[in-house]
């Protein structure tokens, strides 16, 4: 049938404004959605170290970036156990070292008060600036800063929610840290009377008394810090030395270190119990000798301990994230799975630093997030950080530098004769003057017939500065004969290295 005009006229305007009608809903709808969700290129949960680097260089490759913070900008490294707050206590204690040996260097009656609130006052005023410089990084690089925790939602693209806003972007990156382990009061009734590193940096007053438990770095060093600054201080292992992941010669020789330093060192012990008593706290040990399974268990208390310290390892900080919404795998210990670049099992996810779980350290962190950032936006595909000969120092007393492989892991690899050890034990010249006395022990662990330097280890006066001119020729591949060729700098405890035979 024929069509009128009047009727072609009705159908088509009725086309236009149902087109209209469709178009208008769907910019409404595209409005709304952008409205509450944000959208950034690089989204990053986790305001330290490793975070901030990573948001910081993807900022300069022109990327738009947020970061997401719960606590305060600057993570662990500034204000726990790491870089700063445990850097400032460890020179603070070193100065008392030095005090011990002014008259020995001729500096009669050279004595001093320690004013641990004048340290803190001091140590938190730093810290604050700190966190300033972070934030005004932060507005310098046109990096959005939101403040609060982030939780994965169930979208279908990953996104997160903060304080009921919602934030998403085609590449996030988890760079949460991790926080100190705990003791659970069904383990260790009375566990919540102790503190953790964290709590250390607390205290107004230096502990008359403090109870360290764990034998790894931080047990190490905050067990330095507490006994050099005056504080009765005990250790707790659960075996026979401390820091057992690192090479034995190490290990021995820090255990040694310790005791020499005055320290009460518990071998093969545990606390079985703590009780507050009027005069502080009482802390119950069981130790057994594991060369004999006939002998019986001892117990003995250590009290009127004003500060008891768990040092025993540290957790990711995965919890409440939702991580499983999005596929993101964990391992046993709550750790986030990540393949050579970084990349989590959900794809657009990342993750650097300690929630990682491996090589728990600021700079690799830093290094990790940068190396990402490069790859995700500047097209460098290949760019990821290498694992291998990390450089490392513990803080204690004296400091132990170390890098690449111990003995025993450079006879796994080559194999028992193919690997040559050279070692070395000396009084640092430091000490000619002094009555107080400290070894200075080096270890060089070569493999193959050219003698290649796959590890080095030491622990020594000034052995903390020293590490990172030898730990650049560790990853260049030097040799032993590299080492030989290289003249000494004498008098230095350093000449050492090139001199070992």
């Amino acid at each position: 049938p024929l069509i009128s005009c009047r009727d072609l006229y009705l159908s088509a305007g009725a086309a236009c404004r149902n087109a209209h009608a469709q178009f208008s809903s769907a910019l409404f709808g595209r409005s709304m959605a952008s409205e509450s969700v944000t959208r950034f290129d690089f989204l990053v949960i986790g305001g330290g170290s490793g975070g901030l680097a990573g948001a910081r260089r993807a900022a300069e490759l022109g990327a738009t970036a947020a970061v997401i913070e719960s606590h305060k900008l600057g993570g662990t490294c500034v204000h726990n156990l790491s870089c700063v707050v445990k850097n400032v206590m460890w020179n603070t204690s070193t100065h008392a070292e030095y005090l011990h040996d002014h008259e020995d260097y001729g500096f009669e009656g050279a004595k001093a008060h320690f004013n641990w609130e004048l340290i803190k006052r001091k140590r938190d005023a730093y810290v604050s600036r700190l966190n300033q410089i972070y934030r005004n990084n932060l507005d310098k690089g046109k990096i959005e800063s939101i403040h609060g925790y982030a939780r994965f939602t169930d979208d279908p693209e990953p996104t997160v929610e903060v304080n009921g806003k919602k934030f998403t972007a085609p590449h996030i990156l988890i760079a949460t840290g991790g926080h100190p382990s705990t003791v659970s009061e069904d383990d260790v009734p009375g566990a919540s009377l102790g503190i953790t590193s964290d709590g250390f940096f607390e205290l107004e007053s230096c502990p008359k008394r403090s109870v360290i438990v764990g034998a790894g770095y931080i047990a190490v060093e905050m067990a330095g810090i507490l006994s050099t600054l005056g504080s009765n201080t005990s250790i707790i292992i659960r075996q026979g030395g401390v820091l057992r992941n690192f090479d034995a010669l190490i290990s021995s020789n820090c255990t040694k270190e310790l005791q020499n330093q005055g320290i009460d060192l518990r071998k093969n012990s545990q606390v079985k119990s703590v009780q507050k008593t009027d005069k502080g706290l009482s802390v119950k040990l069981v130790t057994k000798d594991p060369d004999d399974k006939d002998a019986q268990e001892k117990c003995d208390t250590i009290h009127e301990v004003d500060c008891l310290l768990w040092a025993i390892g540290r957790e990711p900080n995965t919890t409440g994230l939702n991580l499983s919404s999005i596929g993101v795998k964990l391992d046993e210990r709550g750790h986030i799975v990540v393949d050579e670049f970084q990349n989590t099992t959900r794809a657009g996810v990342y993750a650097v630093g300690d929630v990682c779980g491996r090589a728990l350290l600021t700079p690799v962190a830093i290094a990790a997030g940068r190396k990402l950032a490069h790859r995700l936006f500047e097209g460098k595909a290949d760019s990821k950080i290498s694992y291998n000969n990390i450089p490392t120092v513990v803080f204690s007393h004296p400091p132990i530098g170390t890098v690449g492989l111990t003995e025993d892991e450079a006879i796994k690899t080559w194999g028992k004769d193919s690997v040559k050890v050279y070692t070395t034990s000396f009084t640092p010249m430091y000490y000619a003057m002094t009555t107080r006395k400290s070894q200075c022990i080096m270890k060089l662990v070569c493999a193959g017939k050219n003698e290649k330097v796959v590890g080095l280890h030491m622990q020594g006066f000034g052995c903390d500065e020293m590490l990172q001119g030898f730990a650049v020729a560790v990853n260049m591949g030097a040799t032993k004969e590299d080492f030989d060729r290289t003249i000494a700098i004498h008098p230095t405890s350093s000449e050492e290295l090139v001199t070992l035979r």
